[in-house]
């Protein structure tokens, strides 16, 4: 897997200039596949443990907060959960008239412990062969108690570590087989969540489900006019298609319909429904040109756009800037035909991501980050308009004040300010001088010279790539002295007999270059 340092570098390209659209479907994909991580761990889980019934009033489930209070020795909870099982084991060869009641209050009385403590005995149900059981439990012509109480066992089960949830596997098939019309909804929705923790372990899980055919039926319950089956079915599609394997993001999107219904679920009040739907944009934006060709050419953007300026929540401002830079980048088509400078929407976009980059939340400023610095690689018009909004004084204080992650995404966005398309064969680009000059006179030179300081490769080849773009253009030879004046030469000086060559190669070329022997004769 490709680290996040590569999808930056991917994305960026080898200097910076305004040709990052058409570099930037890598950074994309890798941006898929990290985000999985800190989906899991810093935002929305990527699975999740049922502890309450999908039913309402359903007095099964009441009282299992209280429950939850009290957490037992592990022991003890594994000696219970094994006990359970066995008591299932043998109410499923019961043959009496309430041989179905039997096995259902087995079920019951096993989830309740699946859903008891924070750390669920799910191994030890296992281990005492619950699995077989489970699946026996979901076999067609079952009450729909019956499986909505095997289903929920499973959920749990599969909110497990890897190898428990992969021990799920013999019970795929019927998870998938009960997401069909013939199902009751909270069945339905129940197997979804069970099927959307599956994939949410790995692709090799995403792929086994995809080809089982969980795509379709999960699709169609995002259909759901009830709530938390259309959340549910959109959680669990966006764990299916989250790649890398891009195959099921480019079936989805040829679903019909499934546009409409992504762009009808994201004008709906319910925000946790609409949290889910957008982290299913993240993952088709990321993936399938396919989809992004589509997304752009409908009201997904102007959506997306109103959605970013109108939330404070961090949950669905995360994936609503994710899709906007993921779009942005891949195509454009919005720069040129939807972000039109002078729109509503582009002034509503800009309003929107000078509200991120003020929050105090880190993540939240890288992500606005992106979506601006894919907005600044676009036209003059586009360069123009940040320069003159109250955004550029802002990135420049974050280029000397920002945690590290951050200061690397201001400087891509600073430096696409100041360059056009690169032109001759010298592979340079086109420095835009008026943009240059308002931003070292805005005091971002500074920021510069210390990320060339970096011990990271790439910060470090930013800052140089941006000196050089200083020395180069600002008018009247100004450039190498005022490198020089904030100490650039011995921050470049650094890289003279560095182990890379190609940054010991370039620092050596500028210092030769603008600073040899006839540096400062008159």
């Amino acid at each position: 897997m490709a680290s996040e340092e590569t999808a930056s570098q991917s994305h960026h390209g080898d200097s910076i200039k305004s040709s990052v659209i058409n570099t930037a479907a890598n950074r994309r994909r890798q941006q898929a596949i990290s985000i999985g991580k800190e989906r899991r761990e810093a935002l929305i889980r990527a699975k999740r443990l049922c502890r309450d019934s999908l039913i309402e009033n359903d007095e099964n489930g009441k009282g299992l907060e209280g429950e939850m209070v009290i957490d037992e020795e592990q022991s003890v909870l594994n000696a219970r959960t094994a006990q359970t099982v066995q008591e299932l084991k043998l109410s499923l060869s019961y043959q009496g008239k309430d041989a179905t009641q039997k096995a259902i209050e087995a079920l019951r009385a096993l989830r309740r412990l699946l859903s008891k403590s924070e750390v669920p005995p799910t191994e030890a149900a296992i281990q005492e062969g619950a699995v077989p059981l489970l699946v026996q439990c979901l076999s067609f012509g079952s009450a729909d108690e019956q499986l909505l109480e095997a289903a929920w066992c499973v959920t749990n089960i599969a909110a497990g570590g890897p190898e428990e949830t992969k021990s799920l596997l013999p019970a795929l098939p019927l998870l998938v087989a009960h997401l069909g019309e013939k199902s009751s909804a909270h069945v339905a929705e129940q197997c979804a969540w069970a099927l959307g923790n599956v994939a949410g372990e790995d692709m090799e899980l995403r792929s086994i489900l995809f080809a089982q055919g969980a795509l379709l039926p999960l699709t169609r319950l995002m259909l759901s006019n009830k709530g938390s089956t259309a959340r549910t079915a959109a959680w669990a599609l966006s764990n299916l298609i989250k790649g890398p394997d891009p195959k099921a993001a480019n079936e989805l999107i040829r679903i019909e319909a499934i546009i409409d219904t992504i762009i009808k679920h994201l004008k709906t009040a319910d925000e946790e429904l609409v949290i889910e739907v957008a982290w299913v944009v993240v993952y088709l934006s990321a993936l399938s040109d396919k989809a992004i060709s589509l997304l752009v050419r409908s009201d997904v953007v102007p959506v997306l756009v109103n959605l970013l300026v109108r939330s404070e929540s961090l949950q669905l401002l995360i994936p609503v800037l994710r899709s906007l830079g993921n779009l942005i980048a891949a195509d454009g088509y919005i720069t040129h035909s939807v972000l039109i400078v002078g729109n509503d929407i582009t002034d509503q976009l800009l309003s929107g991501l000078i509200k991120c980059l003020k929050s105090e939340h880190r993540v939240l400023k890288k992500e606005a980050l992106w979506v601006l610095s894919n907005i600044a690689a676009g036209t003059l018009e586009h360069k123009t308009l940040i320069l003159s909004s109250e955004v550029v004084p802002l990135l420049i204080d974050l280029l000397s004040t920002a945690p590290f992650e951050t200061r690397k995404e201001v400087a891509y966005t600073l430096g696409n300010i100041c360059v056009g398309p690169t032109k001759g064969s010298d592979n340079k680009c086109d420095i835009i001088v008026d943009h240059l000059v308002l931003l070292v006179k805005g005091g971002c030179l500074p920021g510069f010279v210390n990320l060339v300081r970096s011990a990271d490769l790439e910060s470090a080849r930013v800052g140089l790539q941006f000196l050089e773009l200083v020395m180069r253009g600002y008018p009247n030879g100004e450039g190498p002295k005022l490198v020089e004046r904030e100490d650039g030469i011995d921050a470049m000086e650094r890289f003279q007999f560095h182990e890379n060559q190609e940054m010991r190669n370039m620092a050596n070329t500028l210092v030769d270059k603008y600073f040899g022997a006839d540096y400062g004769v008159e």
